[in-house]
């Protein structure tokens, strides 16, 4: 555990709002095979698909479409016209369709929503909003998340300012995440943070934890035995 490690008080917040990948799900591997997978299925060399899969993770939670954009724009260097990118869109959620209903689910999730039943829960991801609706209902998971499901292509600084505004997030409110875009979208929104260093993918998260004093715990259980 980190030394800036403080008690999260779960009585204190009004939203909590939750990452998926690394978060709710473990599943940032199986996203990282996606991309790759993608990239390939779609003509790419094995260095373009790494490539595209280095940017996946340095990018976190990012959404897919942005990811996609940096693709074409960056590593293959070639136009994206809205028919290739529903293309490749629609690859992912091909690969993606099975894999995610196999991923392992959070421990403690269950018990934080018992310990919580003052607040409302929101899911936040990178991935594809309409993936995410659904896939979560066939895993019997959407019950937990009553102020909804959101992803891409939509920003989550923007979808962040959106529900503040319109009264869907109320604060205070915590953001859990596994990613640097994570703390940075909730921090610039006015939101809390708490790290998950369990799953995540960042190479660094100790480094850019310590630096930004940024509360981490392993994981949900540890949220609720804070």
């Amino acid at each position: 555990m980190l030394s800036n490690f403080k008690k999260i008080d779960l009585s204190y917040y009004k939203t909590f709002v939750f990452d998926c990948d690394g978060v709710v799900l473990n599943s940032n591997k199986t996203k990282v095979n996606a991309y790759f997978t993608v990239a390939k299925r779609m003509g790419g060399t094995d260095a373009q698909a790494q490539a595209l899969v280095e940017h996946h993770i340095a990018k976190g939670s990012f959404p897919r479409n942005g990811k996609i954009e940096y693709y074409f724009n960056h590593i293959l260097k070639q136009p994206l016209t809205t028919e290739i990118m529903q293309k490749y869109m629609h690859a992912f959620d091909d690969v993606l369709d099975n894999t995610l209903m196999e991923c392992e689910v959070a421990p403690g999730l269950d018990s934080l929503k018992k310990a919580t039943p003052h607040a409302r829960w929101m899911l936040l991801s990178g991935g594809d909003q309409a993936e995410l609706r659904r896939i979560f209902p066939r895993r019997h998971l959407d019950h937990f998340f009553e102020a909804g499901i959101f992803g891409g292509p939509d920003q989550k600084e923007h979808v962040l300012a959106r529900e503040i505004a319109n009264g869907n997030i109320q604060l205070p409110a915590l953001f859990l995440g596994d990613s640097k875009y994570d703390h940075q979208a909730s921090v610039g929104a006015g939101l809390d943070f708490v790290f998950l260093s369990g799953w995540t993918e960042v190479f660094d998260w100790e480094a850019y934890c310590n630096n930004n004093k940024i509360n981490v715990v392993k994981n949900i259980n540890e949220i609720i035995g804070s």
